[in-house]
């Protein structure tokens, strides 16, 4: 017995049988493989998704990202804020977050004026200079998108931006296979900026409950740790932010959501 579940159910879970698989079960099975938080809900979502449905949840109609938000984001001047969705797009985005994140916003990856973190990350060579631990930021960008499957299997988009890191990146395909998931991802980031270099700062999600549902969505912000003294970094990417005119489209795709992204 595993947490008080039978040897025949535990070998159902091992060969990925999970329809039909009561939610305590599932809890019990999590709760004896000392699964975290992250890993307990994608368990979760993979059991809802392969339960049986009278038919296919309807696709989510495309939305917009709301006025209020937008100007909260504009309102900022002292820390890069952008908002994302869980296939990690860029929603929209102050001033100092284009400028910061200039390299993405200029990347040929950037498609249809819609810069994504996990395409920037694995298919420009320039990621590997901007991201300075380029490695633990794609562990992070590919355990986002395995828990953003698990909530979301039916988003087309999500499975096909997937489906293009998989054949274009040997990288994105050796992490994936490792099966970690994360719903955020927040901390110190380090980036080597083409204009103002080497920065530290620390990458912070709103502290509102986790977003869930089709049309989730998460606000972040970037900025240098007041501890360690002035910071020239606002001023001088506002100088850089003059000069890049990037504006990400206010219009989302469907399913849009988030978390953090490295």
């Amino acid at each position: 017995m595993l947490s008080g579940v039978s040897t025949e159910w535990y070998t159902r879970l091992e060969k990925g049988h999970i329809t039909g698989v009561s939610e305590e079960v599932l809890t019990a099975v999590a709760r004896a493989l000392q699964l975290n938080d992250d890993e307990r809900a994608y368990l979760l979502d993979l059991a809802k998704a392969a339960r049986p449905t009278i038919k296919p949840a309807a696709r989510p109609k495309d939305v917009n990202v709301e006025g209020s938000v937008k100007w909260l984001i504009d309102s900022v001047t002292m820390s890069a804020v952008f908002l994302r969705n869980g296939r990690l797009d860029v929603l929209a985005s102050n001033s100092l977050g284009r400028a910061l994140h200039a390299p993405m916003f200029d990347s040929p990856t950037t498609i249809g004026g819609r810069a994504n973190f996990a395409r920037f990350h694995f298919l420009d060579p320039a990621s590997r200079d901007f991201f300075v631990d380029w490695e633990g930021g794609a562990s992070a960008t590919v355990a986002l998108l395995r828990a953003e499957a698990g909530r979301e299997p039916n988003d087309r988009t999500l499975r096909e931006l997937i489906g293009e890191l998989s054949t274009r990146s040997h990288d994105f395909t050796r992490l994936w296979s490792s099966h970690d998931v994360r719903s955020r991802h927040e901390g110190i980031k380090r980036l080597d900026h083409p204009v103002v270099g080497y920065l530290e700062l620390t990458l912070r999600r709103t502290g509102r409950p986790e977003p869930r549902g089709p049309h989730a969505q998460h606000l972040h912000g970037r900025a240098r740790d007041p501890s360690r003294g002035p910071d020239q970094t606002p001023r001088q990417l506002g100088r850089h932010a003059g000069r890049n005119q990037y504006r990400p489209p206010h219009v989302t795709t469907s399913d849009d959501r988030s978390s953090e992204v490295p």
